[in-house]
């Protein structure tokens, strides 16, 4: 999902540059020194070290010790938090997501199931779009994100004709919960050219009509892409309201550096200026996506640093390779536990066909550019990493660190050639809490189901590795996916893969340090080290002393650079 917030966007919102220089918010300056005294500070440096207190001088850490080494460095205008026994730790690094994707409630109807949402039945689904047509401007594009057809009493994906019968005055879109394929009325087919004429799409597939080639409204992977673009190209003021929402739940919950993970230039460049301009305090991760920036990186005339500042890097560029697990489209080396459609030999597909992956992948990789691989199914992670080692035999690099985004069926053969390739996986293990249980019974198998996102394999290979979220796929939640990789338990309570849990100190470590380290910001974020970013946040409680309850802990406080963003009221 990809976000067109240009600067002539953000301009017109705010009514012109004089304007804008009035209204954008001033980030917080941080005091000249701050002190955190009497608390347990989990450093999440080299040694895992935990200790009493912090120093900060400005935006940066300048020591960390004991209660009594801090209490030294205190003058007369030192501001002095007493944490009183509460968690001080490195703030969360989202190490896959779409901000500010999780903004699009603020203008969107909300279609998911429980746990994320509460529809339950293809009825509620209509009505949640029905009420949102009643509310918009003649003609505007309508859409929910979220319905996932799995949870649904009905077990399927709403119809054409269903979002007809909402309006044919308002193109209608329903956005599946993977984000990996659309449900379109017939005005929004019409406007983005989609006829019984259409042929698939190279990594996509037109949902037909039984016995017809016309459109049942249904758009899988590529063939979705015209109609994502245009749901981006919504009214400034819905588009301020989107990154304002964004920004607040991320503070909410303790994310100090957001990702973007799969730009336009346009969308970079306005992010790059939402940024300037202080409407977003986060630091900002942007991924380009390949398939927007292709033609300036083919040109020569691509220069990340046009979309980078102090508090906005472009480490990578982007490639998706297959789709969703739970949507039919990831691509697998064996069939799907469940045949889809009655086909037992189905096994999803590539987004991109082998050759010309190999192909585009020694491309970039031989530019010096890191790369940043989405890949789910096992055969599409096998196609990555037969890419990736063509590329490095043409042209190696001692250190590519190389991120094969979510690597979720990735077996334990493929987790062994990440490691002599220098491949990071970015693992999606909340997985196993929102569609383990039916991985397990209706996707994967029980057999599969038990190894998808296996991070203790990882480990055990002397991997770096992260855990991310993919909001808003799922709600930014950064202690769900420490909890998902310590437990693995699904919704439904059951274990899915005790083997591939791992220890509460390294589910930590995903979500930050190790997370900074995938795009090369180790240095400047991540832990709470002398010289580093004071960027942290402050936990009611410790997710070391009652791990299970993790998820019940408040961030008390956020800070960035030294300077609060966010308080508990």
């Amino acid at each position: 999902m990809n976000w067109k917030t240009g600067v002539l966007v953000l301009l017109a919102l705010l009514g012109g540059v004089t304007v804008l220089v009035k209204i954008a918010t001033r980030l917080p300056a941080p005091p000249e020194h701050q002190v955190f005294i009497n608390g347990e500070v989990l450093t999440m440096d080299a040694q895992n070290r935990i200790v009493e207190a912090v120093s900060v001088r400005g935006e940066r850490i300048e020591a960390v010790g004991s209660n009594d080494e801090i209490m030294a460095l205190v003058g007369p205008a030192t501001e002095v938090t007493d944490l009183r026994g509460r968690t001080l730790m490195p703030g969360f690094v989202d190490a896959h997501g779409h901000f500010p994707g999780s903004g699009l409630t603020a203008v969107a109807a909300d279609l998911s199931s429980p746990p994320v949402g509460d529809k339950q039945t293809m009825d509620e689904v209509l009505a949640a779009l029905r009420t949102q047509v009643e509310s918009a401007e003649p003609g505007a594009w309508v859409f929910g994100t979220g319905y996932d057809d799995t949870l649904l009493a009905e077990q399927r994906h709403p119809t054409r004709a269903e979002l007809d019968a909402i309006s044919t005055e308002h193109p209608v879109v329903a956005v599946h919960v993977s984000a990996h394929m659309v449900v379109a009325n017939s005005m929004a087919l019409e406007l983005a050219g989609i006829s019984a004429d259409s042929e698939d799409p190279v990594g996509g597939v037109i949902g037909r009509r039984e016995g017809s080639r016309e459109p049942n409204g249904l758009l899988e992977e590529t063939a979705r892409m015209d109609i994502m673009m245009r749901l981006q190209d919504m009214s400034a003021v819905d588009l301020y309201q989107v990154i304002k929402s964004a920004v607040r739940e991320y503070a909410r919950v303790g994310v100090t550096t957001a990702q973007s993970g799969g730009t336009t230039p346009s969308s970079a460049t306005g992010m790059l200026y939402a940024s300037k301009f202080g409407i977003v305090p986060q630091r900002l991760v942007l991924f380009a996506f390949d398939d927007e920036f292709a033609e300036l990186i083919d040109t020569g005339e691509f220069d990340p640093a046009e979309y980078t500042s102090d508090r906005v890097s472009m480490p990578a560029i982007k490639l998706v390779a297959d789709g969703s697990i739970q949507g039919y489209t990831g691509y697998l080396s064996h069939p799907y536990h469940t045949p889809y459609k009655g086909d037992e030999n189905y096994r999803g597909y590539p987004a991109i066909p082998r050759d010309t992956l190999i192909e585009r992948v020694k491309e970039l990789h031989s530019e010096g550019y890191q790369l940043a691989i989405h890949g789910n199914g096992d055969q599409s992670i096998e196609d990555i990493l037969d890419a990736f080692e063509a590329a490095q035999q043409a042209h190696p690099e001692e250190d590519p660190r190389m991120i094969l985004i979510h690597s979720q069926m990735a077996r334990e053969d493929q987790v062994a050639r990440m490691k002599a390739l220098g491949v990071t996986p970015s693992f999606f293990s909340a997985h196993t809490y929102y569609w383990g249980d039916r991985h397990r019974d209706i996707f994967m198998g029980p057999e599969r189901a038990a190894a998808m996102s296996p991070a203790r394999w990882a480990q055990d290979y002397g991997l770096v590795f992260s855990s991310h979220l993919d909001t808003p796929v799922v709600p930014m939640q950064p202690l769900q996916a420490v909890w998902s990789q310590v437990f693995r338990l699904s919704h439904g309570g059951d274990v899915i893969g005790e083997e591939q849990r791992i220890d509460v100190m390294s589910a930590l470590r995903a979500v930050t340090i190790d997370a900074a380290w995938q795009v090369f910001q180790e240095d400047r974020i991540g832990s709470l080290e002398p010289g580093k970013l004071a960027d942290m946040i402050v936990l009611s409680g410790s997710p070391l002393e009652s791990p299970m309850d993790m998820r019940e802990l408040l961030v008390e406080r956020t800070l960035i650079g030294g300077a609060t963003i966010y308080r508990y009221q």
